[in-house]
């Protein structure tokens, strides 16, 4: 097969694990908590708040359908932004049920916990590590059967592994992971503290040295692995079941070994927990389609399907599924550790991150779109940031540009690290003081002010010479109408260098953003198109998340 043809293939099999589909299999974009549920509650119907991940159960939900009369009706969202939803208060009335890979950071909070009248385990998954079989023998693993934590981060740290992981903020598997590193290079023995969390830091950021990708979500991580020149990233860590997905497409010489550190994992064991705030017709809905889950003959069929793992007992695990299980190591003890080691993450132990902004400011902006812009921008400066994961991240290097005809200006600030005199309160308050400077007028120079964008990059990254997460992320209410066309900036992209090529475009629709052509500006830069045409808020944080 051809190497566009395989790849091809690969994302679009790992897509359709990913997407946002319902259980009668109609598209839906991704609702934040906040939003309303599709529809009221209506008999037979289980509104649940989910990961998205889980619309790969599709075929097993609707013969749970016609078996039980029970139709789910899914909205999506991040675990942990769910978790949020559901300890505040968001989620009541709005859902029946949520249905995360875990519950364990619910657990944390006791307003969350008091939320879930009760949970059901369906399916287990593992997080793993997927290393491309040639990079596999090049560090002498073998099969990988006997490969640890310790090793895998010793290999990041000598810059012989490279890999993409998903936003532990964002992404339960990304959560899992950061848990898994911290509780194995720590030895703890029980729940993990905050003294855990400290011995283990040294360990932990040469293990993220090896972190070339990130993402806000598993789907979009895998294209862009797909994506990434050949020996920049050779390994994936996810759900063990994401990663065994892959291989369904994957030519044999492309395959992820699925490596099982031996010093234990963080499993999601995908607990269908029932709200108390539901009724008692959604109750009775819960514990039918519960029941049916779990029969034997459904928990083989939902294996063979997901490549997750069953939780019934005698039930025999899909074909290349190991039926040994690892050992489970610890989660933080309390949500102050794992909203802290998320805070670490974010400011300490990731590769540090620049950012463009590249901001409509054209006459269409006036007046309440323009105010709406500068409220979603300002969020970022950690006004209302009470866990430190959303804002600006120490050491983050982030600039502004404002256009219309031509561009306007362009700013940019680098955020310093926690601890430094002066730190970054300062800078993120001068940050605040440009995106309230912003002003509308002018026309539409969409593709000229995204060319200036990448000539910013490029000038700032022959001047520090750092290998940083970059991107860009352009919002827009418009069409472009002044300046180059889409034609010229596709032939300005493809003479850029291989780096500057490899920087994505997070495209904003807002208003009436010609759609079509933040879709191109996404596919030609290997970005996603993001959706703010109901409001600005939230999306940018969203998009933190894949920088």
């Amino acid at each position: 097969m051809h190497r566009r043809s395989w790849l091809a293939a690969a994302v679009a099999a790992l897509l359709a694990a990913t997407a946002c589909t319902s259980s009668g299999g109609e598209r839906a974009p991704a609702p934040k908590p906040s939003d309303p549920p599709a529809a009221t509650a209506q008999p037979g119907v289980l509104r649940v708040l989910a990961g998205s991940e889980l619309q790969d159960l599709a075929p097993v939900l609707e013969e749970a359908r016609k078996a039980t009369g029970v139709t789910v009706q899914f909205s999506w969202t991040g675990s942990l932004d769910g978790a949020d939803a559901v300890s505040s208060g968001r989620a009541d009335g709005k859902y029946d049920a949520v249905w995360f890979p875990s519950n364990q950071y619910l657990r944390l909070d006791d307003a969350g916990k008091s939320k879930v009248l009760s949970e059901t385990p369906v399916m287990v998954s593992p997080v793993a590590v997927g290393v491309r079989s040639s990079v596999l023998d090049e560090l002498g693993w073998g099969d990988g059967s006997k490969v640890s934590w310790a090793q895998v981060g010793d290999a990041a740290a000598a810059g012989r592994l490279s890999y993409g992981m998903s936003d532990p903020t964002r992404s339960n598997s990304g959560f899992s992971t950061l848990v898994a590193v911290a509780a194995a290079f720590s030895g703890a023995g029980s729940a993990l503290s905050e003294a855990d969390v400290q011995k283990a830091t040294p360990q932990l950021k040469r293990f993220f040295a090896g972190q070339k990708l990130t993402s806000g979500s598993s789907g979009w991580l895998a294209q862009a692995y797909s994506r990434a020149e050949p020996g920049k990233v050779g390994a994936l860590v996810n759900y063990e079941s994401v990663l065994l997905s892959m291989n369904r497409s994957l030519p044999k010489e492309q395959q992820l070994t699925v490596v099982r550190p031996v010093d234990g994992v963080v499993s999601a064991d995908y607990p269908l927990s029932l709200l108390s705030s539901s009724a008692q017709r959604e109750r009775d809905s819960f514990q039918r389609l519960t029941a049916y889950l779990l029969k034997e003959d459904v928990q083989k069929r939902i294996s063979e399907v997901t490549l997750r793992r069953p939780v019934a007992p005698g039930v025999a695990p899909a074909a290349g599924l190991p039926t040994d299980r690892r050992r489970e190591l610890p989660f933080p003890g309390s949500r102050a550790v794992a909203d802290g080691l998320l805070a670490s993450y974010q400011n300490e132990l990731r590769r540090p991150s620049r950012t463009v902004y590249v901001l409509d400011t054209s006459g269409s902006m006036e007046g309440p779109r323009i105010a709406s812009l500068k409220a979603a921008l300002s969020r970022l400066t950690g006004a209302d940031d009470t866990r430190g994961v959303r804002r600006f991240r120490d050491r983050e290097e982030v600039t502004l540009l404002s256009f219309a005809s031509t561009v306007k200006w362009a700013r940019t600030h680098a955020v310093p690290a926690s601890g430094s005199q002066p730190g970054p309160q300062a800078e993120l308050a001068a940050i605040d003081a440009d995106v309230q400077s912003l002003s509308a007028s002018g026309g539409t120079a969409l593709y000229a002010s995204l060319e200036e964008a990448y000539r910013v990059i490029a000038r700032q990254q022959a001047a520090a010479g750092d290998d940083r997460f970059t991107s860009i992320v352009l919002m827009t209410d418009g069409e472009s109408n002044e300046g180059a066309t889409a034609d010229d900036f596709q032939r300005f992209h493809a003479g850029l260098s291989p780096a500057q090529r490899a920087v994505p475009v997070f495209p904003i629709r807002f208003g009436e953003a010609a759609v079509g052509q933040l879709q191109g500006i996404a596919d030609v830069s290997g970005g996603k198109l993001f959706d703010g045409s109901g409001s600005l808020d939230g999306v940018f944080e969203e998009i933190r998340g894949y920088q």
